[in-house]
């Protein structure tokens, strides 16, 4: 026999002020990429609420949000039909695993779904919770597959300098960022890096077409140094996202395929920021011109409603893992989580529905390169570049020379702090400011965050010329 027990609802955010959430998130909160002790002396902002682009702190200001949360709101914030999907999955099964031979309905008709977006070498999916997940099992995946086939010496996985694959071992292994290999004991054996396909950084002298050659060719180069037989795998973002939305010349990726096509190396697309839209086609490969034969998915596939990643496996290695490999030794207690699987179905369909794909194609894409594109005029601006719904703003000292701020002045940090302080959220790398605002943007709200945008790059040459940095 059950007892009735009444429960006290718990407080909601309008029953404590700013302050108290800021001091009960510094107690007890440690936030992931954080200076902790920094930002319990600052205090945290505090988001209560959003829809459609826009969200609102706890003071009631109203802040567009011009990169998707994290690169992940591709649906905008506020779609019932993606809560009502959950709420329906939580009713009838709310969790099951996808161990000992079992399944569900969900994860099974995801799959169905994905097998069908995807480019047309993709017919399986294995399901992880985050992109993290989803590039530890590449790793996992590459090395299974060429030992089966009798090379288990082929175990050197090729990344780039810059690149971002999430923060676990292996994940912030794959990717270039030094100040995560420098905690940790990073990266693990076996991962090497090439230097990034960044024209303004690394390609003085020659055209972006001419760099992008030069730049896919560093892909050769270490092939050779490490022996064909030995390495695995190419792994890339189609546009670098965390490394500043670099954008490479159309000459890259093309050359990169050729090349892997040549020492039979596997080709893996990081889609978790450029998949489901992102790049005005499904996924960037697609956008880019290559055939991988793995993608990495996450962020975009719920739109960040839940969490969700995976990794789409071409035909090539399917079938060998499938008739060749027996068990495959790797797993996760939430792969194929019914609620998630659920939430991502009804935001692919939402997608379609919308034709958002489209949207940023043939629409607000092209709007926002034109956008962009008048901020060259700007005494800040050394660069723009934008592709589909990302786009990047390079601050700099003098752009007939070619010359950067120095580092340590932070320049970047000084234009996101304005942005912050006028409702705008744009992200600072170095000194690439960069968006990826939700896919269901229009028009007019790209003019408003440009009026934004423009208001803080207005404000940050004044603090330059007050500093007197220029």
């Amino acid at each position: 026999m059950h007892n009735n027990i009444v429960l006290q609802a718990p407080a909601v955010a309008s029953q404590r002020t700013t302050r108290e959430w800021q001091q009960a998130d510094a107690d007890h909160f440690l936030h992931p990429f954080t200076d902790f002790a920094g930002l319990a002396k600052k205090g945290s902002r505090i988001i209560t609420k959003a829809d459609n682009i826009y969200l609102w702190d706890s003071d009631g200001h109203k802040i567009l949000d011009a990169m998707s949360g994290l690169w992940c709101v591709n649906v905008g914030y506020g779609q019932t039909s993606l809560v009502d999907a959950a709420t329906r999955q939580m009713k009838e099964l709310p969790f099951y695993n996808a161990f000992f031979q079992t399944s569900t309905p969900p994860a099974i008709e995801l799959a169905e779904l994905l097998s069908k977006v995807t480019p047309p070498q993709f017919k399986h999916v294995f399901f992880t919770g985050s992109g993290s997940e989803g590039n530890d099992t590449v790793v996992r995946m590459v090395r299974r597959y060429w030992d089966i086939l009798g090379q288990p010496d082929r175990q050197v996985i090729i990344s780039r300098n810059n690149g971002y694959h999430g923060s676990t071992m292996a994940g912030a292994s794959l990717g270039g960022m030094s100040g995560m290999h420098a905690q940790g004991g990073l990266p693990i054996p076996n991962i090497t890096h090439i230097d990034q396909p960044y024209w303004w950084e690394n390609g003085a002298g020659m055209s972006r077409d001419e760099f992008g050659k030069v730049a896919a060719s560093w892909l050769e180069e270490r092939i050779l140094s490490v022996g064909p037989e030995k390495v695995a795998a190419f792994i890339g973002e189609p546009v670098q996202g965390a490394g500043g939305v670099i954008v490479p010349p159309e000459t890259y990726w093309p050359e990169i395929q050729r090349i892997c096509d040549k020492y039979g190396i596997l080709l893996v697309s990081d889609e978790v920021i450029c998949g489901f839209g992102r790049t005005g086609n499904w996924f960037g490969c697609e956008t880019m011109g290559t055939k991988p034969d793995l993608m990495t998915i996450a962020k975009g596939v719920t739109s960040g409603y839940i969490p969700l990643g995976g990794v789409m496996v071409g035909e090539r290695m399917a079938k060998v893992l499938i008739e060749q490999g027996g068990d495959f030794n790797h797993g996760f207690t939430y792969s194929g989580h019914p609620v998630a699987c659920a939430v991502a179905l009804a935001n692919i369909r939402l997608i379609q529905q919308q034709k958002l794909v489209e949207h940023v194609r043939e629409d607000v894409g092209p709007y926002l390169a034109e956008q962009f594109a008048s901020l060259n005029d700007h005494p800040l601006v050394g660069e723009t570049q934008t592709c589909g719904l990302m786009g990047a703003v390079l601050l700099v000292k003098d752009k007939a020379k070619h010359q950067a701020f120095p580092s340590n002045l932070e320049l970047g940090m000084v234009c996101r702090g304005h942005c912050f302080g006028n409702g705008l959220i744009m992200r600072a790398v170095g000194d690439r400011m960069i968006i990826a605002p939700p896919l269901v943007i229009t028009r007019a709200q790209i003019d408003e965050m440009m009026v934004l945008i423009r208001r803080c790059l207005d404000l940050t040459l004044a603090d330059a010329h007050k500093n007197g940095w220029l």
